[in-house]
C-alpha cells in the first residue's frame, strides 16, 4: 500500500509538472468544467454583464474522485451591466488543486458591448488578473528512493499578474465567443535535473465557443462546443448537446478530446452526462458525471486496472437579480 501511495503522489506531481508546461512539452494548464456553457466568464470576460442582470455562478469539480492527488477546481463569478447595458463588469475568483500544485487567482472583467443587429450584441473583454501559484515538490512521498527532482530546491511560490481578454457575439437563439484567458507568458520556475534543464511557465491558451438553440415550443435542443488550443499540445474538444424541457429541465449528453497527456491517441477522453434544473426564475443548478476514458483506466503489468472507474463529479448553483426590471422571466440559454 505504500508503494501505491507513493506511485500516486508522484503520478500526480508529474501531472502537475506536464500542467506547468516544462521545454520538453506543452499541456493544458486552465482549469476544465464539463459545464463550460453555464460558466462562460471564468474563462471569457467578454460574457460579463451578457445576461443583463446581477448575476451569481459558483461551480465546484472534483475530478477522478478516488485517487489521491486528483485535479479539484473550484471557481465564483459575478457580473452586471452598467451604463445603459452597454457596458458589463464581473468579478471571477478561482482555486485548482492538482497534486501539490495549487493555484488561487482573481480578475476583474470589463466588457464593452456594441449593438451589430437588432438582436444581436458584440462584446468586447478585458481582464486583468492576479495569481498566487504554490508547488511543494519536498512534500512528495518519496519512498525507497531518492528523486533529485522532488526537493524544497525545487518548489514554487509565486504571485504572477496577467491579463485575459476576449469577444462574445450573442442573440438570444446563438453565440460565438473567443478568448485567451492569459496573454501573458509568465515563467513560473527553472531547475535542472542531471543535464536537463526544466523550465515552467504560464502558456497561453485559446478558446473557442460556440452553440445555438433549435426549437421555439416545450422542447429545444442546444447543442454547443468548445475548442481548446495550446502551443505544443494537440486540439482540446468539447462537444454538447442538452435538450430543454419547458424551460425547466435540461438533460445533456458531451464528449471529450483533452489536451492533457494522459488522453494519448484515445478517441475520446470522457463522456459526460448532464442535467440542468431551473428551480425558479432565479436560481438554477447542474450537475455534471464524467465518466473517465482516457489512459488513467488502463491495465498495468499485473493485470489490474490501476484506477477504476475514477468518476468525476461537477455541481453549478447560479442566482440572478432582477433589480426590479424583472427581465429574468425570459428564458436564458447562453
Amino acid at each position: 500500500m505504500k508503494n501505491l501511495y507513493s506511485f500516486k503522489s508522484k503520478l500526480f506531481s508529474l501531472i502537475a509538472m506536464g500542467l506547468l508546461v516544462t521545454n520538453f512539452a506543452s499541456a493544458q494548464q486552465e482549469a476544465m468544467y464539463s459545464q463550460y456553457m453555464f460558466n462562460t466568464m471564468a474563462i471569457n470576460p467578454a460574457y460579463a454583464g451578457s445576461r443583463d442582470v446581477l448575476s451569481l455562478t459558483a461551480v465546484g469539480r472534483h475530478q477522478w474522485v478516488g485517487v489521491n492527488g486528483a485535479p479539484t477546481s473550484y471557481s465564483f463569478t459575478a457580473d452586471m451591466p452598467i451604463s445603459n447595458e452597454k457596458m458589463g463588469i464581473g468579478l471571477a475568483l478561482n482555486s485548482d488543486n492538482v497534486g501539490l500544485l495549487n493555484v488561487v487567482g482573481a480578475s476583474f472583467n470589463y466588457a464593452y458591448k456594441i449593438r451589430v443587429g437588432q438582436k444581436t450584441t458584440l462584446s468586447l473583454g478585458v481582464a486583468p488578473k492576479i495569481n498566487f501559484v504554490s508547488w511543494d515538490l519536498s512534500k512528495v512521498n518519496n519512498i525507497n528512493e531518492i528523486d533529485p527532482v522532488f526537493t524544497q530546491a525545487n518548489s514554487l511560490s509565486k504571485t504572477s499578474p496577467n491579463v485575459g481578454a476576449g469577444l462574445f457575439i450573442n442573440n438570444d437563439k446563438s453565440y460565438l465567443g473567443f478568448s485567451i484567458p492569459q496573454i501573458i507568458e509568465t515563467d513560473l520556475n527553472s531547475f535542472s535535473v542531471g543535464t536537463n534543464a526544466v523550465e515552467s511557465k504560464v502558456r497561453r491558451h485559446f478558446y473557442t465557443m460556440m452553440g445555438f438553440v433549435l426549437g421555439n415550443g416545450n422542447v429545444k435542443v442546444k447543442p454547443s462546443m468548445m475548442l481548446r488550443y495550446t502551443s505544443g499540445a494537440p486540439l482540446g474538444i468539447d462537444g454538447n448537446v442538452n435538450v430543454w424541457f419547458m424551460d425547466k429541465v435540461a438533460l445533456g449528453i458531451s464528449g471529450r478530446k483533452s489536451q492533457a497527456a494522459a488522453s494519448g491517441v484515445d478517441f475520446m477522453d470522457a463522456a459526460i452526462g448532464m442535467i440542468e434544473l431551473q428551480l425558479t426564475p432565479q436560481l438554477r443548478f447542474g450537475y455534471a458525471y464524467d465518466i473517465n476514458l482516457n489512459r488513467l483506466n488502463d491495465t498495468n503489468k499485473t493485470g489490474t486496472n490501476r484506477f477504476v472507474g475514477t468518476p468525476t463529479h461537477e455541481g453549478l448553483l447560479r442566482y440572478e437579480f432582477g433589480y426590479g426590471k424583472n427581465k429574468i422571466i425570459t428564458p436564458r440559454y447562453f
